[in-house]
């Protein structure tokens, strides 16, 4: 049994103060779930092999959807450059498996169901109330509510986030954005993946 997080960031109240994983930092031990259930840290699954790791809301965001299916167009370009593709978001395994299946993608896709490894790369931040309501009735969403500041229980999402990790684990390159509309153009990532070699 993997043991928990121990160097988590704290949740940022908003999305404006996360406070992520920077260039040049090694990629921290975090607990994620695999499609099967099982229980990996992160930090082994990026040793030894570079990687593309990028952090996404879920299956139900539509921005997400089309990151997911431009980094697919891409993949084998990264695969080439020696790279692996690794998604993460707070979807459970289950909805992973239908994004894998309804959107055609050959990569790996983990789940951070209870937000911690995104609180570990300082990605995590508490929605607003509004946007917590919103997305718990009409997204349907399952995932636990977490107590800010305040004591009130909110959703905890990621900020979209693109890392470039070397050999050792050691990011060289990131992209974190809080506003979700606005991802990384593939182009860009391909040319941060070539320099990273």
């Amino acid at each position: 049994m993997l043991s928990l997080n121990v160097a988590a960031k704290p949740i940022a109240e908003t999305q404006d103060l996360v406070s992520p994983l920077l260039p040049g930092q090694s990629v921290p031990s975090a607990v994620t779930t695999t499609l099967d259930n099982e229980q990996v840290d992160l930090a082994d699954l990026v040793k030894g092999k570079p990687t593309v790791l990028f952090f996404y809301r879920g299956g139900w965001c539509p921005f997400c959807n089309v990151q997911m299916g431009q980094l697919q167009a891409i993949e084998n370009d990264l695969k080439e450059l020696g790279f692996q593709l690794v998604g993460i978001s707070t979807d459970s395994p289950t909805d992973l498996q239908k994004s894998i299946k309804d959107k055609k993608l050959s990569y790996q896709l983990l789940s951070d169901y209870n937000s911690t490894v995104s609180q570990t790369f300082g990605l995590a931040f508490f929605a607003s109330q509004k946007v917590t309501d919103r997305y718990l009735a009409k997204m349907n969403l399952q995932n636990p509510l977490q107590k800010n500041a305040a004591g009130e229980e909110r959703l905890v999402l990621p900020a979209p986030a693109v890392y470039v990790i070397d050999a050792n684990g050691l990011v060289q390159f990131q992209y974190v954005n809080p506003n979700y509309k606005t991802r990384l153009a593939p182009e860009l990532l391909l040319h941060a993946a070539r320099l990273a070699k």
